[in-house]
């Protein structure tokens, strides 16, 4: 026989639920009781098979990696630092998501012995129910998975860490289309060719070369934004503010070309390193035709 002593009434109720889901209710052999003034979950194993016994384990690890560590998780985030708006915490536990389901490795690196923490939580579940015992959940927490609580705080500082920067690059990319709003356009269309480094292109394709660009820049960006805009590519393409800027890229989705796209919206259209071979080949068509008449 287990116990299982919750803090509440409400989460021994929804470690109840959760087991109806893997042990079938059995009205004349009961397995498992729920003693609500008590807050206890009882498991009855002489009643069980060690199939059932099994279940109850893999129930019991389901409830802590998943019901419960959403409500970590959250509480962390709200207890630790203090995100307490509803939208915000949302935000932040999409990010925690990511990484946990392995679409953000760029974040999974910074996160320390991510691998072992199942085997160990599985463990520690499968120790406790060796012997007829009654259990704190709390104290099973506290002294049993203590490192897995600090891996879930892990998750959270790099989420809250990514959250703050997507906050602020959000802000900048805001800054910047305001400053586009009024501007006169320079140009009316821009070729940008991302390769080995940027290349800037007039309508007709012929090159601007970098210190025809510089001069090109207006300095009120350098000296009110000097950490935000780089003069290599933003600074140039806000001086000149064009109507249309078209992209040829192998990586539509590289930095950078999204901090455009981002910035310019509907001004920009992607194209390949294909598309610009076949514009350059019509623009000298043109050229050499004109020549001849």
């Amino acid at each position: 026989m287990a116990e299982i002593i919750f803090q509440s009434k409400v989460e021994a109720q929804t470690f109840y639920n959760h087991l109806l889901k893997y042990l079938p209710y059995n009205r004349d052999k009961e397995t498992f009781l729920l003693l609500e003034d008590r807050h206890i979950v009882k498991i009855l194993d002489d009643c069980l098979t060690m199939n059932m016994f099994s279940l109850v384990k893999t129930a019991f690890y389901d409830f802590i990696t998943n019901i419960k560590r959403d409500e970590w998780f959250r509480e962390i985030v709200a207890g630790h630092y203090y995100y307490e708006d509803v939208e915000e915490q949302q935000q932040i536990m999409e990010i925690i998501y990511s990484v946990l389901e392995g679409k953000r490795e760029d974040l999974a690196v910074f996160l320390k012995e991510t691998n072992d923490d199942t085997s160990f939580i599985k463990a520690a579940i499968h120790h406790i129910f060796q012997d007829n015992v009654s259990f704190s959940f709390d104290s099973f927490l506290k002294f049993r998975l203590r490192p897995y609580l600090h891996l879930l705080e892990s998750y959270v500082e790099i989420a809250i860490d990514e959250y703050k920067m997507e906050q602020e690059y959000q802000m900048f990319v805001q800054m910047l289309r305001d400053f586009l709003t009024n501007r006169e356009p320079k140009m009316d269309i821009l070729h940008l060719l991302f390769d080995e480094e940027i290349t800037f292109y007039n309508e007709l394709l012929v090159e601007i070369k970098r210190g025809e660009l510089t001069r090109m820049i207006d300095r009120k960006l350098l000296v009110n934004h000097p950490v935000y805009v780089d003069s290599v590519s933003i600074a140039p393409l806000l001086s000149l503010a064009p109507t249309t800027i078209f992209i040829y890229t192998k990586e539509p989705e590289e930095p950078l070309v999204r901090t455009i796209k981002n910035i310019f919206e509907e001004r920009v259209t992607i194209k390949t390193f294909e598309d610009l071979r076949e514009m350059k080949q019509w623009v000298a068509n043109n050229n050499s035709s004109e020549n001849h008449g």
